[in-house]
């Protein structure tokens, strides 16, 4: 009766059942950043979607011009032409996997990484082949297992940049490795904005790519913590990309899906950006700190998350059913994000410091 596309298992999780019984529970696994105790510039952000420019309706494939100025302006050295609005970076991903993919090619993903990539690709018909990322006090890309997971259907490389959970940058030296194979890259840069550290050998953004064709997304989700007004956009370069953003208007003209509200207020709503992502730079670097003064979480470079292992004496959904059901504390077990090994726990630093260093506390008081 149904599509396969949707041959999921829609029964509920332990961890998810469990918490569905709990009242106070101190959330360690906060994404949500309208939800996590930021100040927000309401009269400016509201202000700007009460623009009356936004009573008349003037479809745009690309996105309004004066909205991909802004999101140029953002950058710096990017011109709007090269720029096509979506309503978010998993509408991106549709798009892009629209236009590089007939059904049962092979899109190569990272591992771990977010689990998101296999439900948008297996609506689109399309298969998802992991290639590992390996730590050795740092993370990096096995390029060796990556090679031999392309195949004569693989049409693109999904970079997220810097990756979650691990919070990794690409460096220098693997994007060469990648460009050298001469395949399309899709580079998820949500989390950009939010480097720990900096470093000449990190790679902060693909917009610049001239050796192969590659596609950069991100949006008013993370870069101004306001995923609810549901604007994203990918940005073109390299060869070809002309031909790419012709074929991705098309894709987008059948679907018109980006609300004119938010695109007029997007100039002024990515200038408010800039205190509330100071905010959240703020926090989840104080958060890393905390962290690293009592544990000793794995590397990370940037993002909003930390990885904490902890021992093998148990499997990590039973360390993460026995801190919630004993602790009161929600913590994200490692295999949510496809860890190849055990016992890894993901902990949000966007969570506010107090209930940060609580949960964090009764982490370490169950698992030391």
């Amino acid at each position: 009766m149904f599509s396969s596309r949707l041959d999921w298992n829609f029964q509920t999780n332990r961890l998810s059942a469990l918490l569905k019984t709990r009242r106070h529970v101190l959330d360690l696994t906060e994404s949500n950043p309208t939800r996590a105790g930021f100040e927000y510039p309401g009269e400016e952000i509201l202000g700007a979607l009460a623009d009356a420019r936004a009573l008349r309706y003037d479809p745009e494939p690309r996105g309004l011009l004066s909205a991909r100025e802004a999101v140029a302006k953002y950058y710096g050295d990017v011109p709007a032409s090269r720029i096509l609005l979506t309503a978010s970076t998993s509408e991106a991903y549709a798009y892009l996997f629209k236009l590089l993919c007939d059904p049962g090619d092979e899109i190569l993903s990272p591992r771990p990484s977010y689990p998101l990539f296999e439900f948008l690709a297996g609506l689109e018909s399309v298969r998802v082949v992991q290639y590992p990322l390996r730590y050795d006090g740092a993370w990096h890309i096995d390029f060796h297992a990556l090679e031999k997971a392309i195949t004569p259907r693989t049409r693109a490389i999904v970079v997220v940049n810097p990756n979650n959970p691990t919070g990794s940058f690409l460096k220098r030296e693997e994007r060469a490795k990648l460009e050298q194979f001469g395949i399309p890259i899709l580079s998820d840069e949500v989390f950009s904005d939010y480097a720990f550290s900096s470093s000449d050998s990190c790679v902060r953004s693909l917009t610049g790519a001239a050796n192969v064709l590659t596609f950069s997304m991100s949006g008013l989700s993370k870069i101004a913590g306001l995923p609810q007004m549901k604007l994203g956009w990918i940005v073109a370069s390299g060869p070809g990309h002309e031909a790419a953003l012709d074929r991705l208007e098309l894709i987008a003209d059948t679907y018109l899906s980006v609300a004119t509200p938010v695109q007029i207020a997007l100039p002024r709503l990515l200038e408010a950006a800039v205190g509330v992502r100071g905010q959240i730079a703020k926090r989840t670097q104080a958060n890393l700190a905390l962290l690293k003064s009592v544990a000793r979480p794995l590397h990370v470079e940037g993002g909003w998350y930390a990885i904490l292992q902890v021992p093998r004496t148990k499997s990590e959904e039973d360390w993460a059913m026995e801190l919630l059901d004993r602790h009161d504390v929600l913590v994200q077990p490692g295999f949510y994000f496809d860890f190849e090994s055990e016992a890894f726990l993901v902990l949000s630093l966007l969570t506010p410091p107090d209930v940060f260093a609580e949960g964090l506390k009764r982490v370490l008081a169950e698992v030391e």
